[in-house]
């Protein structure tokens, strides 16, 4: 199908974006990497008066040592962070998971920072950056906010960026040395998650000392397993299983083609085990 007519604004600076929101108000759409938004205009499931296009403003771009953070822009693709030695050492969850969305073609395009707007619950970006206690920097008219990942996601498809707001970057907390596997479930290669765990642990002489994990599509919105974060303190790689059959607590998993809300439950233990000892492995 062929998008309804529409405006199109590409400014090149934050501030220029921030006016051409506040200009077109409600009936206004911003574009980041377009891999979620175009499909949804083509369909005609969206139909705005104005896109405001952010590829353009080279200041959203880039990743920096931030000192005892890493600092990612809203606009860096995914490529980028797959390919950056500073996430791989400092946040090597978040580069596991970006490994498994798609395909390069939609990793050079696709960037974080519009994926955590779009909030799709299947999404491979949330849960690593919940589990990473992110803290996302949000600019509006009001100037600059700062939103932590665990009040960042609201509801399906919906964040904590408000009208006329825009996501500008995302600090990390440095995690050195932490073991990190991204489990992702799926029936064919390059499928949004049917379930996936983002699992990242420090260990010592063997066991866990500290443990973050994040699950993908068991709700609707990125989750933190706490219950098996603070169970699995002190477990070596092969006492494991009881640590993590508390996963799906406190979820609430969509049933549908892919698999009953029952069925996902039982793979967040099994995949939240793999996990973890893959992250301890590595």
């Amino acid at each position: 199908m062929i998008p309804a007519t529409f405006d199109y604004v590409a400014p090149t600076s934050v501030e220029e974006a921030l006016s051409a929101l506040a200009e077109a108000g409600d009936d206004a759409k911003v574009m980041a990497g377009g891999q979620s938004l175009l499909p949804i205009l083509r369909m005609r499931l969206n139909a705005p008066e104005t896109v405001v296009d952010l590829g353009r403003i080279e200041g959203l771009r880039g990743i920096r040592d931030g000192g005892d953070h890493l600092v990612i822009g809203a606009m860096t693709p995914y490529s980028d962070v797959v390919g950056s030695d500073l996430v791989r050492e400092h946040a090597a969850l978040l580069a596991k998971a970006v490994e498994t969305v798609a395909d390069p073609q939609i990793r050079h395009r696709g960037t974080v920072g519009g994926a955590l707007v779009h909030a799709d619950p299947a999404g491979d970006v949330g849960a690593p950056v919940l589990a990473l206690d992110a803290t996302l920097v949000v600019v509006g008219p009001g100037g600059e906010r700062q939103v932590a990942a665990a009040d960042f996601f609201r509801d399906l498809f919906e964040t904590a960026v408000g009208e006329g707001e825009l996501l500008t970057e995302i600090r990390i907390p440095k995690h050195t040395g932490w073991g990190a596997h991204y489990e992702k479930f799926v029936r064919v290669s390059h499928q949004w998650s049917i379930v996936a765990v983002a699992a990242t642990v420090r260990s010592e002489g063997g066991s866990v000392a500290e443990a973050k994990v994040g699950l993908t599509n068991m709700g609707s919105t990125p989750l933190r397993a706490r219950s098996v974060e603070q169970a699995l303190v002190g477990r070596a790689a092969g006492d494991l299983a009881s640590a993590c059959a508390a996963a799906a607590e406190g979820t609430n998993p969509p049933s549908d083609l892919n698999g009953d809300a029952d069925y996902r439950r039982h793979l967040a233990t099994v995949l939240t085990r793999r996990a973890v000892e893959k992250a301890l492995g590595g």
